[in-house]
């Protein structure tokens, strides 16, 4: 029992079922829509699999071969009259072919649709339990300027509040992460109000080790102790869990950042802190121990204050479509800056990476996976939805195209698209597992 026991705790095999467990959800999904608007309008499906390649089991309905194939990374719908090579089965009623171009459209978008669907369900059912509060997040006031960054290289400074960064007017300090994020080597003209005036600067965000932008600044915020260790020097101190950090040897903290690199520069000596507990300060002297890594620690762990509420079904659900918006627009804007070449390619994810991913969100608990699902589930919907043959985008490119021309593209065209899609398919995913691994081996 003791082998199963450190076979089921490799980190490895966690990863692999949890992203089975996530993919297998996503995709379920994905082909129940292709299924169940295919059989709204009289198509005929052959076989509704779990997987590709060979059949390993299942069962039939009606003309429904049911199944779980070899390959566990993907799924499909096949319907009767579906593929190119089906020439003759336009003549039959319940084939895809013979139905109207509308209606192998709604067919082909159901699946995307379903994942979109998905992701907004999971974040209502999970701002119903918990929703964050989190002021942080909105503030656009920078608390601290990395010395020799980009940004402190344009000249800004701690206490500056962002009126507009790019082309976005009033950002949340979301919408300044995403601007720095996907302008990598790029100007990106930043408003900031300092003092009442408005001045104007130019950041050039630099590339980090993954391809994408960072500026060096940091966000106003409170830092909160979340946990502390009382066999180190905050514990022994006397800090406790929501305790707010107010200034470290005199100096205002707004960032972690901040406290960390004061720890640091202490070099081991005792370290003054400021706290609020209860609305009232308290003052400590706190002693850093040095880490294996030679790194000085006073053990607590920081996060940014927050509160967890659960919000009722009608606020959930508008949260949760804000939330599916939001992230959307983010993809459409990170795959326009990979085009652009703003942010490195390097940041695509491909299955490994995704495992690893799913590994991480499951050991933090249901939430962070359910988000998690949620997110990769909409990236699914809009990989699909690209114009690329072979995916669904492409599928419906071409109807959108037949529509347009009042005929069918011959049979030798759509042949000639589906392999050339199939090609560019599989170059997409050696090169997203080519990114994983490099990443591996890139972070040790």
């Amino acid at each position: 029992m003791s082998w199963f026991l450190q076979f089921w705790q490799s980190s490895v095999i966690q990863d692999v079922w949890w992203v089975l467990v996530l993919l297998g959800v996503m995709i379920i999904v994905h082909e129940l829509g292709h299924y169940w608007a295919a059989i709204s309008v009289g198509v005929r499906v052959e076989t509704f699999s779990i997987g590709f390649g060979p059949r390993l089991f299942g069962w039939r309905r009606g003309t429904t071969d049911f199944r779980v194939s070899a390959i566990p990374f993907g799924g499909y719908v096949r319907m009767f009259g579906e593929q190119p090579g089906d020439e003759n089965s336009a003549e039959q009623p319940d084939s895809f072919q013979a139905k109207k171009r509308w209606q192998r459209a709604v067919v082909v978008i159901a699946g995307p649709l379903m994942n979109i669907l998905l992701a907004i369900c999971i974040m209502t059912g999970v701002y119903m339990k918990e929703f964050p509060k989190q002021e942080a997040v909105h503030s656009p006031v920078i608390g601290e300027v990395v010395p020799h960054s980009p940004a402190a290289t344009a000249g800004l400074e701690s206490g500056d509040r962002v009126i507009q960064i790019g082309t976005v007017q009033n950002p949340t300090w979301q919408d300044i992460q995403t601007k720095e994020a996907l302008n990598a080597g790029r100007q990106l003209p930043v408003i900031v109000d300092r003092n009442g005036k408005q001045l104007n600067f130019t950041v050039v965000p630099a590339r980090d080790k993954d391809g994408i932008g960072t500026a060096g600044w940091l966000v106003e915020a409170d830092v909160i102790v979340s946990q502390v260790d009382s066999q180190l020097g905050a514990g022994k101190a006397g800090l406790k869990p929501d305790d707010v950090l107010i200034s470290a040897e005199g100096q205002q903290i707004h960032s972690m950042q901040k406290l960390q690199d004061i720890i640091q520069q202490s070099n081991g000596k005792p370290v003054s802190l400021t706290i609020s507990r209860d609305e009232h300060p308290i003052h400590f002297s706190v002693i850093p121990q040095k880490g294996h890594d030679g790194m000085w620690r006073i053990g607590v762990l920081l996060g940014a204050k927050f509160k967890l509420v659960p919000l009722p079904f009608g606020q959930a659900l508008f949260q949760s479509v804000q939330w599916s918006q939001s992230n959307v627009s983010l993809i459409f804007d990170a795959l326009k800056s990979i085009v652009q070449q703003r942010i490195s390619a390097r940041t695509l994810s491909g299955p490994i990476g995704i495992a690893r991913m799913s590994g991480e969100a499951a050991n933090q608990g249901a939430v962070v996976f359910l988000t998690l699902m949620s997110a990769v589930s909409l990236n699914l919907a809009i990989f699909n939805l690209l114009p690329i043959p072979i995916l669904d985008g492409g599928t419906l490119l071409l109807l959108l195209i037949e529509m347009g021309i009042r005929r069918d593209v011959s049979m030798q065209v759509k042949e000639a698209v589906f392999k050339v899609g199939f090609v560019f398919i599989m170059m997409i995913l050696v090169f997203v597992i080519y990114n994983d691994i490099s990443k591996i081996f890139s972070n040790g």
